[in-house]
């Protein structure tokens, strides 16, 4: 069993050997998971690559299709929704 310590600044070296053991280099992006033992972490794995026709199925809607400036009309309806309501908190 390794040991470490907790610098000022919150940090922890995580020993060389299970560094290696996890094949994690320097960059490496960890998930953060409090449990009742203590902390755990985890490697973060990237979302997989995709095509855009892939992802275009993942919002549902069902109706005629919407033209350009349908869209920058509800853009600019939020855009003016949220300027409004922070008008609002002032």
């Amino acid at each position: 069993m390794n040991k470490t310590r907790l610098s000022s600044k919150g940090q922890v070296i995580i020993p060389k050997s299970s560094r290696d053991a996890h094949h994690w280099e320097a960059g490496q992006e960890l998930i953060v998971i409090d449990t009742e033992e203590g902390v755990l972490l985890k490697p973060a794995k990237p979302a997989p690559p995709a095509t855009l026709d892939e992802l275009a199925g993942c919002l549902k809607y069902s109706g005629p299709a919407k033209s350009l400036e349908d869209m920058e009309r509800a853009i600019q309806q939020g855009a003016n929704q949220v300027r409004d309501e922070s008008d609002d908190q002032y």
